[in-house]
């Protein structure tokens, strides 16, 4: 693993740790002003829309919760990254993410001001 993407991983790190701290604004820290974000049904635009949605679940369905994300494929080109990560999110109480709810997801992070940042992502069901 490259420097680079030892980087990336470290801000999927730290994104994740905002997740399981419920910490809506610390996530949503992690996206650029204007990212996308796109899951079935979902269609999310700019860091505010996505803090947002964060603070809604984590008050609600997603409290306790915590996401998992396993990067399969990272490619770098200059100040951009492309990855694909298998994904779920583990309920309160889970261990394992259930077969229905393993998502396959496209990231693209850019790197802005020397920070990684999320540009862009979308979900699709794995099965």
């Amino acid at each position: 693993m490259n420097s680079t993407e030892s980087e990336v991983r470290a801000m999927f790190d730290q994104m994740y740790k905002a997740w399981a701290d419920g910490d809506a604004a610390a996530f949503a820290d992690h996206y650029t002003d204007d990212a996308t974000v796109v899951m079935p049904g979902v269609f999310h635009q700019g860091r505010q829309a996505v803090r947002d949605y964060m603070a809604a679940g984590f008050a609600g369905p997603l409290k306790g919760s915590r996401a998992v994300d396993e990067p399969q494929d990272v490619r770098v080109h200059g100040d951009t990254a492309v990855i694909v990560s298998r994904a779920g999110i583990l309920m309160a109480g889970e261990t394992e993410v259930p077969a229905e709810g393993e998502r396959l997801a496209t990231w693209v992070v850019s790197k802005r001001d020397g920070r990684w940042l999320v540009s862009a992502y979308a979900n699709a069901p794995a099965h």
